[in-house]
């Protein structure tokens, strides 16, 4: 699903990411998911996106190529679609703290895209995500991946962040109408923790 795009020197940029929750059905029905081989998403992420790009006659770039990295925490502030939280974390005006990006599509061409609201929605809102994380390992000075790794491995984090999601992103006011199903939870949570 388009999730932002940009046009700069004759290029547009189009970020794509999963279209929630209906996205996880397609892939857990992917050839990808039921291979068990590494990174499953990774790799239907670049099947997918890859025939999109084929098909539009336009370049694919994902985030887990690198290094380098292409710049997709730019791209979509670049994009007025997503915006930068209190925390740090990308903030997207449609599915809050829940973004997350596949891949992009970059044309040598410049077209029209959908309209922006530019205004960050955490502008209007009372910031739940401060005082969300029970690891305490996220703050507006940074992210303390070591202490939220600990948290979810205790009994404590597998019943909270583990099984239901991190809870910061989900405080975001925009998150619920972006749910995940507990076994994408923890798909997502066991991918993060290398398990």
């Amino acid at each position: 699903m388009l999730r932002g795009g940009f046009t700069q020197e004759r290029q547009t940029i189009l970020l794509i990411g999963p279209n929630e929750p209906s996205f996880w059905e397609y892939f857990r029905n992917s050839s990808e998911y039921k291979d068990s081989l590494p990174d499953p998403m990774d790799r239907w992420s670049k099947r997918v996106i890859g025939e999109i790009a084929s098909d539009f006659n336009s370049k694919a770039v994902y985030p887990s190529d690198g290094p380098p990295y292409a710049p997709f925490y730019t791209w979509a502030v670049l994009s007025k679609n997503a915006f930068v939280s209190p925390l740090k974390l990308l903030v997207h005006e449609d599915v809050g703290l829940m973004i997350s990006y596949r891949g992009a599509l970059i044309l040598e061409q410049s077209i029209e895209l959908p309209v922006t609201s530019e205004k960050s929605p955490c502008e209007a809102c009372n910031e739940p995500c401060l005082s969300a994380c029970p690891a305490d390992a996220l703050n507006q000075a940074s992210y303390d991946t070591d202490a939220c790794k600990s948290y979810l491995g205790a009994s404590t984090g597998q019943d909270t962040c583990f099984k239901r999601g991190c809870l910061v992103r989900i405080s975001c006011p925009l998150s619920p109408k972006n749910g995940r199903y507990e076994d994408q939870t923890k798909f997502h949570m066991k991918a993060f923790l290398k398990l």
